[in-house]
Order: structure tokens, then sequence, then C-alpha cells
């Protein structure tokens, strides 16, 4: 017998009690009433979608900013608040939970597309073993059904009430913390050597295409044509068809350049859809953010894409990998932050592209660019080998120990609960067939 069964067979050996998050809790909203303008400079520090989605504990050290007045009533971030992402392009990537694991120093504001679960009795939990829990399996598909949507996915808060997690005495959060903190202390240090790396990579990157006057620049009209992407319907997607690429993935999946997709349409569909060509550009060009707007991949496929809305998709005489390369660098950030607008969702126009002026290198010099930086690239990223593949067995044994560690038997209470549930479900159906 483990110390974490002891624990359970000493602390509550009629099972563990499992409460609904409006039994614990009230859930509130980020900041409203913010401008562009707002957040350029900024008087406190501002936590970002991003930041959310990423992280299970809350990164605080990070310089986001918004402008917050002296005489707002905005809500301030507390310790032990779990922060929920409240929309996403997927239904899988809604309802992501961080939680804030230390105590904040200094006044930290919410985005408006995430919101705040608070509990009011703080000292049931240990917010490090909040963070585990709702990222485990069982939770997340708790949670991904509180999201609904065609195009774009929101969560209902009404529907996250009625969630339930496992009340499990302190000891045995704290055992479990212990446990799974040691996995991810291990892939932490293991990511942040793989994120040197890719500082190096980025450095070298954009040595390499900060070219000077020697190279002609051009506008981005004149050596492509750009045209806005299509849109799906949620019901538009199937398992196996026609190649399709949502602007979502294009954020959370691909990288500068693919020849696959992991979505799919219908050849119905695929026939009314706006289309890429092999080797064009499709860029995502709304976003949370100036840093993350205008995300691209270089489609590598040997046959026409399907081409989601929110994105552009540039249709050019170039080397592909040469200018995905280049609308990831930061020379290339500088540009369109004069061209970016918006307050909640920022957004770059695929007009407004076309006066973007860039560096155009002969054809060879740009092919001898790219095969460096895939060479460095896939050193980088490549999950056949070294870090990354280490990093992802590593995350995989966490996430079999997180759940194995985190599904506690239920205690009398709740159990009688359930069957009582079931009971009053099954005679209202019998009820029903009489009539």
């Amino acid at each position: 017998m483990n110390k974490i069964e002891k624990l359970i067979k000493e602390l509550c050996p009629n099972g563990v009690e499992y409460k609904k998050l409006i039994e614990l809790g009230k859930f509130y909203g980020g900041v409203t009433g913010k401008s562009k303008d707002d957040f350029k400079e900024g008087n406190k520090k501002f936590i970002t979608y991003i930041n959310v989605f990423n992280n299970p504990a809350l990164r605080l050290d990070l310089e986001d900013k918004v402008k917050i007045k002296d005489d707002e009533n905005q809500r301030r971030l507390e310790y032990c608040d779990v922060i929920f992402t409240g929309s996403s392009e997927t239904p899988d990537e809604c309802a992501f939970s961080s939680v804030v694991t230390e105590e904040p120093q200094e006044d930290y504001y919410l985005n408006s597309f995430c919101f705040i679960w608070r509990m009011q009795d703080k000292t049931i939990y240990n917010p490090h073993f909040l963070k585990h829990l709702f990222r485990s399996d069982e939770l997340r598909e708790q949670l991904i059904k509180t999201a609904s949507g065609v195009t774009r996915f929101n969560v209902s808060k009404k529907a996250m009430e009625n969630v339930e997690i496992p009340v499990p005495p302190l000891p045995i959060q704290e055992e479990i913390v212990r446990i799974l903190d040691n996995f991810t202390e291990l892939t932490a240090e293991l990511t942040a050597e793989l994120q040197d790396r890719k500082k190096q990579y980025e450095y070298y990157r954009d040595s390499l295409l900060n070219f000077k006057n020697d190279i002609e620049f051009k506008r981005i009209g004149d050596i492509a044509t750009i045209s806005r992407g299509g849109s799906f319907q949620k019901s538009d997607f199937v398992e196996s068809g026609k190649p399709a690429i949502h602007y979502g993935k294009i954020y959370t999946h691909y990288d500068t350049y693919t020849d696959k997709t992991i979505n799919f349409v219908s050849e119905e569909v695929f026939n009314k859809s706006r289309k890429a060509q092999p080797n064009d550009i499709v860029m995502a060009v709304t976003s949370e953010n100036v840093e993350d707007v205008c995300k691209c991949v270089a489609w590598l496929g040997n046959e026409e894409v399907a081409v989601s809305g929110h994105t552009a998709i540039i249709h050019h005489n170039q080397n592909p990998k040469y200018l995905s390369y280049y609308f990831h660098s930061s020379l290339f950030l500088k540009q369109k932050e004069k061209l970016a607008h918006g307050t909640k969702v920022i957004e770059v126009t695929p007009d407004r592209l076309n006066d973007v002026v860039i560096p155009v290198p002969p054809i060879d010099i740009q092919e001898r660019i790219v095969n460096v930086l895939d060479n460095f690239e896939k050193i980088c990223n490549d999950l056949k080998i070294g870090l990354p593949a280490e990093i992802e067995l590593r995350q995989k044994q966490y996430e079999y120990y997180r759940d194995m560690l985190l599904t506690f038997p239920e205690n009398d209470l709740c159990l009688s609960k359930q069957a009582s549930k079931q009971a009053s479900k099954q005679a209202s159906i019998a009820t029903t067939m009489t009539k």
C-alpha cells in the first residue's frame, strides 16, 4: 500500500466528497471598457489569454501591461484564483485553466477573453493541487462540455457551475502535488533548455534576415496577390476528406511550414471554399495581441487546401519558406505593429498587407537562408530527436500518473446523490412514456 492509499484509508475511508464549482466559489470576468491605446502604455500588469492557455500555474513574471486609472472598478487577481479561457475556435481548446499559485506582490488584471473562479474558502485546497486537477483528463472532459458554438465556441459560466471536483483532505493533496511536481520540474528544466535553443535560433534567424541596403526591398503587393480565406461551420469538418486549414490551428498546431493538415472537409464543402495553392502563405490575421497576429504557415502540399476565415491567402512568386520565416521574425513585428487595429481583437486586414515593404533577395540567396534555418529549426523542433523527444516522453509519464492519482473513490453521500438523480430521471422517463 503506497502513501496516498494509506492517507485515503486513514482520512477518508468512505471515499472522497465531490462538489460543484458553484458550491465552492463564484465566477468573475476580466477587465472591461479598454481601448487599443490602453495596452500601449499600461501601468498595471496584465494577464493575457496565451499566458492562461499555456501555463497550468499562472506566470506573473511577464511584462504585459494595461492602463488602469485609480478610480476604476476593475477586479484584481488573488492568490488561489483559478482562471479559465472563455472561448476558442474548437471546443477542445476551451476552458483551459491556470491557477494563481503564489501571492501576487502587485496588482494583476485579467483580459476579457478569460474569467476567474474564486473560492469562498481558500483553505480547503492547495493551489498546486488545483493546477494539476483542472488539467486532468477527467476534468477536461467536463469542462469541454461547457462550450458551445459554430465557428467559434464560448464557455457557458452557467454550465461551469455544475462541474464537479473532488475535495480530498489537504495531506492527500500535498502528497499528490509532491509526486506530480517532481515530474513537471524535470520537464520544466528540459523545456527551459529547449527554449534557450529556440532563442538562439530566433536571434540567428533575425540576423540572417536583417539585410543591408544591397538587397532590394519590395511591397508585398508587388510580389504577391492577397485574398481572404472563406469560412467553415462546425458541421463542415469531417474525419477524412479534402485538406483544410482552420485559422485557429495556425496558432496552436502549425509551425512555419507544413505539407499536411489536421482538419478535413467534404468534397462538396471543398469545392465551394476559398483555397490556397501549393506554396501559398496562409496567414491568420486576428489575435488577442499584436505579437501573435499574422502568424502564418507556408502550405507545401501537392494539392489545393481549403482555408477558413480570419485569414489572408498570399499567392506569390518567391520561396515560400523564406517568406514564412520572415513573417515570423522580429523585423516583421515592427511593421505589423503599425498595421494592427482593434481593442479586444487585434486585426491586420489583408488589404493593408499589400503596402508592407520586405527584403526580397534573389531566389538562390533565399534558398540558402532557408536551408540554414531548416536545419536549425529541425534541431529545435523535431520530436524524434534530442530534447523534444525526451520532453514528450516525460509529459506522457506525467499525464499518466496525474490522471491515475486524481481519480478518487466517491463517498457515500456523493453516491447517494447520484442514485437519487438517476432514480428521478428514470421516473421522469417512465411518466413521459405512460402519457
